[in-house]
């Protein structure tokens, strides 16, 4: 339980002290930044960064106001989240600090054996808490059972995600993708 509210609090604190934003933004960053022309439906950035639509889309007011980030619309209605040039400057100069405070406080904290055994264990946890997360990532969670926990999210060829999409502002509110 100390760890669970401790280490967020930590790297949080880092992230607002050193590069002025908190993790949950910070995350949106990478996510987008990970992507090809670093852009993300908001509806795959939901399930990926875990928040709820009222929080994604007001950290993603504050980024777009800080210039990181700008929405754009998508294919088939829907909004994309798309990385600017400074966006992608402010995680090249955010990354090296956060980076660091992660080390300090796990990697260099644990062997090997343990890092691999907490990795193992967060997988599984996140398997069984947000299967939808680990599918969102490509990834599947060890399950004894056999069971797929990919096998029920949801799935679609849109580039809108099944959660549907919110409004870039001054937009009508957007609605469900196909196939709700």
């Amino acid at each position: 339980m100390a760890m669970l509210m401790t280490l967020p609090t930590a790297l949080d604190a880092q992230l607002k002290r050193d590069a002025g934003m908190n993790t949950f933004e910070y995350h949106i960053l990478v996510a987008v930044a990970d992507r090809p022309e670093a852009s993300m439906s908001m509806g795959e950035l939901a399930v990926i960064t875990q928040g709820s639509p009222s929080r994604l889309s007001h950290a993603v007011g504050r980024l777009e106001r800080a210039g990181w980030i700008e929405r754009r619309s998508g294919d088939a209605r829907c909004v994309n989240a798309h990385l600017t040039a400074a966006g992608r400057q402010k995680l090249v100069e955010s990354a090296p600090g956060h980076v660091r405070e992660v080390r300090r406080l796990v990697i260099d904290a644990l062997t090997p054996d343990q890092l691999r055994t907490l990795g193992d264990a967060a997988q599984t946890i996140a398997g069984r808490a947000a299967p939808a997360l680990l599918c969102a990532l490509g990834r599947r969670a060890d399950d004894t059972a056999g069971d797929d926990p990919c096998s029920d999210a949801p799935r679609s060829d849109s580039p809108c995600s099944d959660v549907g999409e919110m409004p870039a502002p001054g937009r009508a509110e957007a609605q469900p993708s196909p196939g709700r």
